[in-house]
């Protein structure tokens, strides 16, 4: 799906990225994004938001949270990160960004806190009132004051299997009140996750009952005296559905995906003004009864989706012809990815061909490399950056 959508809004960067591999610049099993295209991407959901009174925090996991890509969405006017657990925070840190969030999804372990509250984070989420503890503690031994977001649920909230954490949201005010008398800590708003998801029936993104919790805790908490409220609502976040979160009463938004041009509402309304930035390169390593086989490692793919037939673009030089696209089959999530089978059929493959596929990627959790390309849109792609998914620089060729 997404290899269909890359092929169709940026040829340029596709062509560019294969061009760079038969030249020996970008390793096998990489991730690669065009920086030119993210900045335009931040640019534009940074003004958008702008005209809506919602701060931008970019969540930068799915691309590994390298620097060229925090500098990409800095030069796009978005100046501060998420961070999705304690290792993103410190990437986030080390690349010189402002931490505008953390603990959200991942709460801040007991013996992270005194380093997280360090780094000086804007808003810190607490699930529990010994959270809160941990985090006022660790903050008042720095001499500051930690704004905390407290992670809310409700009866018919959506949370993913796994996500599940939280303050009741009927005892919002209680709640409020107890973090407030925290010394090193004050409640500053809520928070959950998903506020949206894509309804793919109707091909569009909807709210989910979890937005609608936190539009009544709000109101219950500013009927309560609080005013100056901060209500975060993360999730499948584009220009497109910024309307939805604003009239809700949201101010702080969360793009991950939608700086890359990736949310599946990307798929099927292909006129937004978020253009796909991030493919997965790979090659040929070797054929076998009838298949040619690429390198993996980085071959995880975010089911957003259901199940669905996968193609590559198997390629010998720069193209982005959709008519060199060919079946592949990908591990089962339950294996590792060592390898990709191509279904070549009576095409002429060769070892170390250059393989292309699109999907929503979720690099931190995968062993592949992030590679960094700027100049597509002027025509003279140049890689500035290779990097491991946890940020740090690799010398490649070795």
């Amino acid at each position: 799906m997404f290899l269909e959508l890359l092929l169709e809004r940026n040829p340029a960067f596709v062509e560019a990225a294969i061009a760079l591999h038969r030249d020996g610049r970008i390793p096998s099993n990489s991730y690669v994004v065009d920086l030119d295209t993210v900045t335009r991407n931040a640019r534009a959901i940074g003004a958008a938001a702008a005209q809506r009174n919602l701060t931008v925090f970019a969540m930068t996991k799915q691309v590994g949270r390298v620097p060229p890509f925090i500098e990409a969405i800095r030069d796009g006017g978005i100046d501060a990160c998420v961070a999705v657990d304690v290792a993103d925070a410190r990437a986030v840190h080390a690349a010189g960004a402002r931490l505008g969030h953390v603990g959200h999804l991942v709460q801040v372990p007991q013996g992270d806190a005194a380093e997280v509250a360090g780094m000086a984070p804007d808003y810190w989420t607490v699930f529990s009132d010994d959270k809160a503890r941990e985090a006022a503690a660790a903050s008042a031994a720095r001499g500051r004051e930690q704004a905390l977001l407290a992670r809310l649920y409700a009866d018919g909230d959506r949370f993913y299997r796994g996500h599940g954490g939280g303050f009741a949201a009927e005892d919002v005010v209680a709640v409020a009140e107890r973090l407030s008398q925290l010394e090193g800590a004050r409640f500053a708003g809520i928070t959950t996750f998903p506020a949206a998801l894509i309804d793919h029936d109707a091909r569009r993104v909807v709210a989910t009952p979890n937005l609608a919790t936190l539009e009544r805790a709000a109101d219950r908490l500013r009927s309560a005296g609080h005013d100056r409220l901060e209500v975060n609502a993360a999730g499948t976040t584009s220009t497109a559905m910024l309307d939805l979160l604003a009239d809700a009463g949201a101010t702080q938004i969360e793009p991950g995906h939608g700086l890359t041009g990736t949310t599946p509402l990307h798929v099927y309304d292909r006129t937004l003004p978020e253009r796909p930035a991030v493919l997965y390169l790979t090659e040929v390593s070797h054929q076998h009864a009838g298949e040619a086989y690429c390198f993996g490692g980085g071959m995880y793919i975010d089911p957003v989706f259901g199940d669905y037939a996968t193609q590559a673009l198997v390629a010998s030089g720069p193209t982005s012809d959709a008519a060199g696209l060919l079946p592949i089959e990908l591990p089962p999530p339950a294996a590792i990815d060592y390898y990709g089978m191509i279904d070549t059929g009576r095409r002429t493959v060769s070892t170390g061909d250059t393989v292309i596929l699109g999907f929503r990627i979720q690099a931190f959790v995968t062993r592949a490399s992030v590679t960094s390309i700027a100049g597509v849109a002027a025509g003279r792609p140049e890689v500035v950056g290779i990097h491991d998914t946890s940020g740090r620089p690799i010398t490649w060729p070795a």
